[in-house]
């Protein structure tokens, strides 16, 4: 049971830092510029339902994807540690154009389905998410606890997704709060975690490649 509480923790909070609903509340306000608070709790609605089904999917389907393209759980796990150690710099410290998505204005947003694309993908379900998401649930089909480790990762999921629809839903109110400074101490501080989480995946991944070939024994932490 401590196991799988620890799983639900590392996996709710690598989920939220991938998404960082702080760094996306810019993005969300400004493609919903002019629109009516309904019109924002409807769209952050359905942008992580959406997010929320993709997770799922890969969650339940991810083992078969590894399995159909040959790719090894370390191959996984390196390149899934890449993308987040480059997240994780790009969130320390992000290029002078920032993350926003151009969107022309409420005019070119206006009649469009944003809560898909880009919110839904790639913002809160990017690479990152996917390489996490699969990761995880290769590790879970290893463990002789499968069903109850499934059931705390799409308990975090579900946890994630509600903790970010809220952020979203009232992403006026915690802009006015902590403000632009606020958020951007947020995202630097989030960024430099996530940078070492990617560094950690690495690690592993790498160790458990050559442990494969024979060239290391021993177990992989948190493997």
């Amino acid at each position: 049971m401590r196991s799988s509480i620890t799983l639900f923790i590392s996996l709710f909070t690598t989920l939220l830092a991938i998404i960082n609903p702080l760094e996306a509340i810019p993005v969300y306000l400004n493609l919903l510029q002019d629109k009516d608070e309904e019109t924002h709790r409807w769209v952050a609605r359905k942008s992580c339902l959406y997010a929320l089904l993709l997770m799922f999917f890969f969650l339940l389907f991810g083992t078969l994807l590894l399995r159909l393209f040959g790719v090894p759980l370390s191959m996984v796990r390196v390149v899934g540690g890449i993308i987040l150690t480059r997240i994780g710099f790009d969130l320390f410290a992000p290029s002078p154009s920032g993350r926003l998505v151009p969107t022309g204005g409420s005019g070119a947003a206006a009649g469009e389905d944003v809560a898909f694309i880009p919110l839904a993908m790639p913002i809160m379900f990017g690479p990152g998410g996917i390489a996490t998401i699969i990761s995880m649930a290769a590790t879970v089909k290893q463990s002789p606890d499968e069903l109850e480790y499934f059931v705390a990762c799409g308990l975090a999921i579900v946890a994630t997704m509600v903790t970010t629809y809220l952020s979203l839903a009232y992403a006026g109110r915690i802009l006015k709060k902590i403000g632009p400074k606020g958020i951007d101490a947020a995202t630097r501080i989030t960024g430099f975690f996530v940078s070492a989480m990617g560094m950690g995946l690495i690690f592993n991944g790498i160790v458990e490649f050559l442990q494969s070939y024979g060239i290391m024994t021993g177990r992989v932490a948190g493997g």
